[in-house]
């Protein structure tokens, strides 16, 4: 239906059933039309059977809304309308979602397998984060490796003293200790929003899996100096000024060591 302009799909309230949490899946995107359709079968895929599917769109003016209504039967809920960003239309995918918890897979993301919801949840405990490893894909979805920082086998929110040791789109964070994007920050607010979820949590636990593939095309990545100043203002505050500068040195040299040997960062 159309209300004030936007193009709303919204269907029947979804909630937790016994053992198994909703999980609130939502996607964001923005002239993607040849990527958005992989995303979305990405979700319709999954085995396990309670999620909730939302996607944000800023205002496309390509085929990406001819592709989200194709599957309006599957999709929970979708608006297309103008935004402040990225992360401004992840607060209102947070704003919209019903789910126990909350993952993010932007336009291009894929979940790793169809049954990697399933395998997560399977033997449920109620954890406050779930996360995994996260393999990266070019343009084409083919396979170019696993993610550079590698996901450490306990996360805490000290992790981060080492650089987003965890990707954004390999995180399922519990409703109950996720905030809203600060959008102070133009580039870097996932880090911030993870940080802040991190420091919420005290149970958290490691899929040991791979559970996201990531297009290695985001908007940290094409504003990588912007970022990196970002993510340093954020590790000040959180960390101190001297141990995130000693932690910076020790982050640059992992970093172009990986660039010499791979040549991808």
């Amino acid at each position: 239906m159309i209300q004030g302009g936007l193009r709303i799909i919204k269907k029947q309230f979804k909630q937790s059933q016994k053992g198994k949490p909703l999980l609130s899946i939502i996607t964001v995107v923005f002239n993607s039309e040849d990527l958005i359709e992989k995303t979305i079968l990405s979700v319709k895929s999954q085995t396990y059977d309670n999620i909730e599917y939302i996607i944000i769109d800023g205002n496309s003016n390509d085929h990406t809304i001819d592709i989200i209504k194709k599957y309006n039967d599957f999709i929970d809920f979708w608006l297309s309308e103008p935004d402040k960003g990225l992360y401004d239309a992840m607060n209102k995918g947070i704003e919209k979602a019903n789910g126990d918890y909350f993952w993010f897979l932007n336009s291009g993301d894929l979940i790793f397998s169809q049954n990697t919801v399933e395998e997560i949840f399977k033997n449920f405990t109620n954890a406050d984060i779930y996360y995994g490893e996260t393999m990266m894909i070019d343009i084409k979805g083919n396979d170019i490796g696993i993610r550079r920082l590698k996901t450490p086998e306990k996360l805490n929110w000290k992790s981060l003293q080492k650089g987003m040791v965890i990707c954004h789109q390999a995180i399922i964070v519990k409703s109950s200790v996720a905030s809203n994007y600060n959008l102070i920050y133009r580039y870097s607010a996932d880090f911030d929003w993870v940080l802040c979820a991190l420091k919420r949590s005290t149970n958290i636990i490691n899929a040991n899996q791979i559970i996201a593939r990531y297009l290695q095309e985001g908007l940290s990545r094409n504003n990588i100096l912007n970022s990196l100043n970002e993510r340093f203002t954020i590790m000040v505050k959180n960390y101190g000024i001297i141990p995130t500068i000693l932690n910076h040195f020790i982050i640059s040299i992992k970093f172009f060591y990986f660039l010499l040997r791979n040549r991808r960062f």
